[in-house]
């Protein structure tokens, strides 16, 4: 296992007030604003944001977008758009992979070095927490293997203890077997 496994953190929070130098929005494909995630970081954030978005026609399920942060801690905000939950049987999880690799990509193509993620697709899209958690871990481990250095911190900001504690089990399950070749 990598030393640099340590870059990847779990807190219990709200993702609008962290300090990484980016954070994650769990967009919808307008990136206009929305609920939940989407709603917390336009409101923190304020009303430049939202003209920003306005000038970025939208954002496909799966990929991702960078905004300056504006009145927040970060100094940018990437969108994802996660994918809705169907049956499972309609590329969701491929769609879920997508978000977070995209998101992590993107970071780099820009020089960000830690980055906070929320837990994509798990709320209105209503993607089973336990699944999505594995999704997500999976990605940023693969990431990690693939270029230890690339992150000084990966943080998932997880809303509730409930969400916490299902993706420190995920994790403890993942790192386990995961191939570090």
């Amino acid at each position: 296992m990598p030393k640099n496994i340590k870059t990847i953190r779990f807190v219990i929070g709200d993702i609008s007030l962290q300090d990484t130098q980016a954070i994650v929005n769990a967009a919808n494909k307008t990136l206009l604003g929305g609920g939940g995630v989407d709603g917390a970081i336009h409101k923190a954030a304020g009303p430049e944001l939202l003209e920003e978005c306005k000038t970025l026609e939208g954002c496909k399920t799966g990929e991702a977008k960078l905004t300056k942060a504006y009145k927040l801690k970060s100094d940018y905000v990437i969108h994802t758009v996660g994918p809705v939950y169907k049956n499972g049987s309609d590329d969701e999880k491929k769609l879920l992979a997508s978000a977070y690799r995209n998101s992590l990509k993107l970071a780099i193509a820009h020089g960000i070095k830690s980055i906070s993620f929320p837990s994509i697709s798990t709320g209105a899209y209503r993607y089973p927490v336990k699944e999505a958690s594995y999704v997500a871990i999976k990605e940023v481990l693969l990431f990690v293997s693939a270029d230890p250095n690339a992150f000084s911190e990966i943080r998932f900001v997880l809303f509730t203890k409930s969400l916490y504690d299902v993706f420190i089990s995920s994790y403890n399950e993942l790192i386990q077997d995961f191939d570090w070749r």
